[in-house]
């Protein structure tokens, strides 16, 4: 009798579509954090292995702030619809409204609003799981994070108060209020992201490849121009965020490696056209993919601030 003997892609996929199939099992109102992004896009593959040939049980959320890139809007759509998901979108700007959020004077990114738009929507739906994309090797604080990741009734994170598992075995236990996020792939890495892709030939938005785009240099990064402001809005949604007059500016041949907002992304110069460019892109990288996010920038520890008071 022959040996039985997963690889490694093969072995990340069973570990994952475990802890899916543990979310269904121990939780009453899971939900699947959905951005359009290429690690939610590989979730829904595993969700796809997880529980056809059923309808995925678990919804879609998505939290915008305002200033995401149309192209990964429109993918996010359509994938949800071809899943026949439903799909949940809230915003920063109608968190605003609700006086959910307040924008904070000279703060251009809205990153840390979605926190409270995130933790509106999970009561306001009484979500007890949320499932999110995010793998340990993308920045010190999310390796932090164990697959079943608890936070308080104020949504809040404490990485000192995490809950062991061994041997794969998970506490879901939740008092009233609490909740949990969930991360499948936590083991995953980057390369094994695009490998992945590549292995299931899994679409991605066109942002992922080398396409020809309008940047100005901050902060030695490349961030993507804002659209045009259109002179019927009274205030400018970009201010802050457009290229002042000593800001360099130009059309260059570039690609997103990971996405947030157009505020936050940072763009990379690349030729890389296909899935096999882009591995070996990744192959020849000496940083994270997290390095090009404005985001991060502001402090050492500025996506682990973010965690403690809710963020994804």
């Amino acid at each position: 009798m022959g040996n039985y003997q997963l690889d490694h892609l093969a072995y990340l996929e069973t570990e994952a579509i475990h802890v899916l199939r543990e979310v269904a099992a121990e939780f009453e109102r899971p939900a699947i954090l959905f951005s359009g992004g290429k690690d939610s896009i590989c979730i829904l593959r595993l969700a796809e292995k997880a529980f056809r040939p059923s309808e995925i049980p678990l919804p879609f959320l998505n939290v915008e702030t305002g200033h995401e890139f149309p192209e990964l809007i429109k993918f996010r759509d359509q994938r949800a619809e071809e899943l026949g998901a439903k799909l949940i979108v809230r915003t920063v700007d109608d968190a605003f409204e609700k006086g959910l959020a307040t924008p904070t004077p000279g703060q251009v990114s809205r990153n840390q609003l979605q926190i409270p738009v995130l933790l509106g929507a999970i009561e306001e739906f009484q979500f007890d799981c949320c499932i999110g994309g995010a793998r340990r090797d993308e920045e010190k604080a999310r390796a932090k994070e164990r697959f079943f990741s608890f936070r308080d009734a104020f949504g809040q994170w404490d990485p000192k108060n995490q809950r062991p598992e061994i041997w794969n075995l998970y506490n879901a236990r939740l008092n009233p209020g609490e909740n949990m996020r969930v991360f499948p792939l936590s083991n995953w890495t980057e390369m094994d992201v695009w490998e992945y892709i590549k292995k299931e030939e899994l679409e991605v938005p066109s942002i992922y490849f080398s396409h020809e785009r309008e940047c100005f240099r901050r902060a030695d990064q490349w961030l993507p121009v804002p659209p045009p402001h259109d002179s019927r809005d009274k205030a400018d949604p970009y201010e802050g965020a457009r290229p002042s007059e000593n800001e360099q500016r130009q059309k260059m041949i570039c690609r997103v490696r990971t996405i947030a907002d157009m505020i936050s992304t940072g763009m990379i110069e690349s030729p890389a056209e296909s899935i096999e460019d882009i591995i070996a892109e990744v192959a020849a990288a000496r940083v994270t993919e997290r390095g090009s996010r404005a985001d991060d920038k502001a402090s050492e520890a500025a996506m682990e601030d973010r965690k403690k008071a809710g963020y994804f």
